[in-house]
């Protein structure tokens, strides 16, 4: 029986502000914010390599240019960025 992969943290970089509503299934799963000008983070944990697929084809159904994926530290976002609420995707 195939073992099943340890989730892992990732970082998402988009170039350009993406507003929530592109964002809006992502949410459940990653914090969002924008932590220099011209830039969209995402942070969050990705079950395995078929979720993390599955992150960046939605991303790029829209034409949204991933500037960087990479595996983090599990450590929460910078206090420095915005993150987007619930409320804003209203």
């Amino acid at each position: 029986m195939p073992e099943h992969p340890t989730p892992r943290t990732y970082e998402i970089v988009l170039r350009g502000r993406v507003g929530p509503r592109l964002l809006r299934p992502l949410l459940d799963d990653f914090t969002v914010d924008h932590p220099e000008h011209g830039r969209t983070r995402l942070v969050g944990e990705v079950r395995d390599p078929g979720h993390l697929h599955g992150v960046l084809a939605h991303l790029t159904a829209f034409a949204l240019e991933v500037d960087s994926v990479s595996a983090t530290p599990s450590a929460p976002p910078t206090s420095r960025s915005t993150p987007i609420t619930q409320e804003e995707t209203s």
